[in-house]
């Protein structure tokens, strides 16, 4: 069996210009990264905003297990088999992060035959825009700590400093550190923290920019810390606004590139979705709705984590609304939420299924509160018998929603035309009344619980004292008509991870709670989770190599 970096490098890919040219943009449209990916032009993008809209179809999945749901092949492949089926489709995928493609998760390129190249180079430095994202940061940091260091004009208090440094790499020992050691030449002594780069507020800001203008209001309204009276100190207010626009000015362009079939895919932005709001760029989505006739986007990890903060963040915000969604499921998932050990999944066993596709339930009925239509795929393996695949089909149409088996990880777009044209039948004869959970008015108290108790399944929401306090300090401030982005573990509805299935009636522990006033949302910490990953016992770094001809080997 080959592996996916084998099957993305035996690939023939066509020239980008030639990917570009099939949705209507010419030379003088694109800028080229090499042969096989390139960026949409400034003038380009503006010129789209007097083309129709086509339709957005957002696909989401149940929480991940160890047996895979495979959301991002999903996507690949249902924007190729409407392609296969004669529709003008464009992929708005994220970029992956350095850190899963050499810890444990791997990259976001999709699987087998249903994956969108160069596989290698999207995994890998890519553009260069998490590179960019990464310096501004780093620059706003550095030059907040000068401010500091050469006379503190801001009266910065250097106890209450909430800008964090990042890097696109899982590093544990970065999470918390001490800078400043050394001469009084060396800065002032203090605590300092690290966090991956796909959770940094600017990531999250360059994928809610609607455009240069937009990106420099929202980096200017960032909040890097607070002074001795308790007053927010902004980036604008450390003269780092301008510098940081020169870094980012390249990396807020979308990156066009191509599916193994060749149907074009704009891959940009990359914010996690269990710590950050888990979706591609705004100016990724729009585009694709502006240069097809459906534009295929995804969200993060499960329901509960992406397609929410989908539809409750980047909707509203940008203007967006999703005329269809799709939940990817597996019978293996549904039976491990049913109790099954991972080793055993390939074993017929209804009752297991039974037991677990409460799972599914749940994110089925999350969807339908925002009055979006819904269609179940499941990700076929060759060890799911009739019995199952029956059983999940009929559960499914029970629930009011189409059902479709999608083989695109074996057979490219042809396994996803079953898949297509259950999505066309719902675009075509169900209406979406897209509508966002809560009301941007409501107390930061409410929106959490409501997401808690609504999505989750909570029967209760305890915030430690610091989380109060600070709930406190950002209703003072006037951040309370903000979303919230929930930051929370993607194997459970819960914040506990070991609690798989639909847990009912558990309570959401929020320890701490702090706002992305650039972004737009405020971000409550939830359970354990972290904003700095760590890597695990084998890396996936250990099997990664070049051979003697330059070509990478062991990435997947």
């Amino acid at each position: 069996m080959k592996t996916d970096i084998e099957i993305a490098q035996e690939a023939k890919m066509e020239p980008i210009s030639s990917v570009a040219a099939s949705i209507g943009l010419g030379e003088d449209d694109i800028e080229l990264y090499g042969k096989y990916k390139c960026k949409i032009t400034e003038e380009y993008l503006r010129s789209l905003d007097k083309k129709p809209d086509g339709k957005l179809v957002l696909v989401t999945a149940i929480n991940p297990t160890p047996a895979g749901e495979g959301k991002t092949t999903t996507s690949i492949g249902l924007a190729m088999g409407l392609t296969r089926l004669g529709r003008k489709a464009v992929l708005a995928l994220r970029e992956p992060s350095l850190g899963p493609c050499f810890g444990l998760k791997g990259g976001a390129a999709g699987g087998g035959y249903s994956q969108v190249v160069p596989m290698d180079e999207l995994n890998l430095h890519f553009t260069g825009d998490f590179h960019a994202i990464t310096s501004a940061n780093n620059l706003c940091a550095a030059l907040l700590d000068n401010h500091i260091q050469q006379g503190n004009e801001l009266r910065i208090d250097t106890r209450n400093i909430v800008l964090k440094r990042c890097e696109d790499m899982n590093d544990r020992v970065l999470r918390n550190v001490v800078v400043g050691l050394g001469s009084k030449a060396d800065g002032y002594v203090r605590e300092d923290h690290f966090v991956i780069t796909v959770a940094s507020e600017i990531m999250a800001i360059l994928c809610l920019a609607n455009d240069l203008e937009d990106l420099r209001a929202r980096l200017s309204r960032m909040v890097v810390a607070y002074d001795v009276d308790g007053a927010p100190v902004t980036a604008k207010d450390i003269g780092a606004v301008g510098s940081m626009m020169a870094l980012l000015k390249d990396a807020i362009k979308p990156n066009l590139i191509q599916t193994l079939e060749h149907t074009p895919a704009l891959v940009h932005g990359g914010p996690f979705a269990n710590i950050a709001h888990g979706c591609n760029s705004v100016r990724a989505t729009k585009a694709a709705l502006k240069l097809g006739d459906i534009a295929v986007t995804e969200a993060g990890f499960g329901a509960d984590l992406g397609a929410e903060k989908f539809l409750d963040i980047k909707c509203p915000m940008s203007g967006l609304a999703p005329d269809a969604v799709v939940i990817v499921a597996t019978v293996r998932a549904l039976k491990y939420n049913g109790g099954v050990a991972k080793e055993d999944l390939a074993k017929e066993d209804l009752e297991a299924l039974k037991k677990g596709i409460v799972n599914l339930e749940k994110h089925i009925a999350n969807i339908m509160q925002y009055k979006v239509p819904v269609i179940v795929t499941l990700n076929r393996f060759d060890s799911d018998t009739d019995a199952e695949l029956e059983y999940v089909g009929n559960f499914c149409r029970e629930h009011e929603c189409d059902f479709a088996l999608s083989t695109v990880w074996s057979e490219g777009g042809a396994g996803g035309e079953q898949l297509a044209r259950a999505v066309l039948n719902t675009l075509e004869n169900k209406k979406s009344e897209y509508t966002p959970l809560y009301d941007n008015d409501l107390p930061i108290r409410s929106k959490i619980e409501t997401i808690a108790k609504k999505i989750y399944g909570a029967g209760d929401v305890a915030y430690s004292d610091s989380a109060l306090k600070k709930m406190a300090e950002l209703e003072k401030q006037g951040f309370d008509k903000l979303p919230v982005c929930m930051a929370k573990t993607q194997y459970s509805l819960s914040d506990d991870p070991a609690l798989l299935g639909r847990p009912e009636g558990f309570t959401l522990n929020v320890r701490d709670m702090y706002v992305s006033a650039g972004a737009g949302f405020i971000v409550a910490l939830t359970g354990n989770i972290m904003t700095m990953p760590g890597l695990p016992k084998r890396p996936a770094a250990l099997s990664i190599d070049v051979d003697a001809s330059g070509k990478i080997t062991g990435l997947f």
